[in-house]
């Protein structure tokens, strides 16, 4: 089979490799859609700690694909079906599983992660991962590339949920317009908030957060947000924050301009090498925010995103750009990082 093989920082290989083969207790994948997502240009540049020097591997962990092959003593799934992969899993009995919180285990396994990936035409699932849950089946009225967007779309969804949701009285503020910026704007649709603002550089993509469905979208660089966001809220402030860049001043900003009570999410991790902020203290103090953070997304996550797609509440299909085939996965390494385009789809 072909396959994009990591070898080193910004050393991704095209190769011809062995179909994987499986153990009683595994399947085995033809993959049919694989997204690129800022993960995998951080394990691309050498930015990602499950990379250490020396490892080669194949990523992607955003996968949708059909049954090949099944082990013995897999039970429920046949050859022939299609499937989402929620792509993390866990130990099965620290704390954090037990909960339900299998992205936050210690020993937490993925797909393209610790383990051989989508960016190739197979891909052994393990049975650890099988047993936990993470085989979707996905119907056949749904793109597969549209289908990759569920893992991401789950990282949304618990953002969300962890501010509690997003309420009929709540004025919106995303900051960042990328895939995630976007899908946020579309889940915060969905929950019937009052205003939802974006803030974003990049022209094409303030043009995409208005057909996603943003009542309003900001260039900071050229226009007061502050002054925008007093404007939409009668002067009270935003009540809901996603900060969906890996940006320090919008993180620091974000905390400005939040209504009393407002809850802020950092959605976007920050650089490794400079992961620290100027905070208000006393801005969250008194005026009681809830600032938190999520990271990646539980299994669970994944199945309650799945069940969003697969329902047409929401149509991802402007949000899939560009798909390669994976003999051009170059070209579609530098789509991903032109920000040009927002979800560049691999399609073996």
């Amino acid at each position: 089979m072909l396959a994009a093989v990591y070898h080193g920082p910004n050393d991704l290989r095209l190769e011809e490799r062995p179909i994987p083969a499986i153990s009683p207790d595994d399947v085995l994948l033809k993959v049919t859609s694989a997204g690129i997502c800022g993960t995998d240009l951080r394990i691309l540049h050498g930015g990602h700690r499950k990379y250490p020097a020396g490892t080669v591997r194949v990523p992607g962990h955003e996968v949708v694909g059909v049954i090949a092959e099944v082990g013995k003593n897999v039970s429920g799934v046949h050859a022939g079906e299609r499937y989402i992969i929620a792509p993390n899993w866990g130990c099965g009995h620290c704390r954090q599983c037990v909960s339900g919180h299998n992205n936050r285990c210690a020993d937490y396994s993925a797909i393209g992660i610790t383990v051989d990936g989508a960016f190739a035409e197979y891909l052994r699932l393990p049975g650890a991962s099988i047993a936990q849950g993470n085989l979707i089946p996905l119907g056949k009225d749904t793109d597969p590339a549209v289908a990759t967007l569920v893992e991401p779309f789950a990282c949304v969804v618990r953002g969300q949920e962890a501010l509690g949701g997003v309420r009929p009285e709540d004025v919106v503020l995303v900051m960042g317009a990328g895939p995630i910026g976007i899908m946020h704007i579309m889940l915060a649709r969905l929950q019937g908030a009052r205003r939802v603002i974006v803030s974003e550089m990049l022209p094409a993509r303030l043009s995409s957060a208005l057909a996603a469905g943003a009542d309003r979208a900001v260039n900071p660089q050229e226009d007061d947000l502050a002054a925008v966001i007093a404007e939409e809220s009668d002067g009270q402030g935003a009540d809901v924050i996603i900060v969906a860049a890996p940006a320090h001043a919008a993180q620091e900003q974000a905390i400005a301009l939040a209504a009393i009570g407002g809850r802020i999410n950092f959605f976007g991790g920050l650089p490794k090498d400079r992961p620290i902020i100027q905070a208000d203290a006393n801005a969250i103090h008194y005026k009681e925010l809830r600032v938190t953070g999520t990271t990646a997304c539980s299994t669970s996550d994944c199945w309650k995103s799945a069940a969003i797609v697969k329902s047409g509440r929401l149509d991802f299909t402007p949000v899939v750009s560009r798909r390669f085939p994976l003999t051009q996965t170059q070209a579609a390494f530098a789509a991903a990082e032109d920000r040009s385009s927002l979800k560049i789809v691999i399609e073996p």
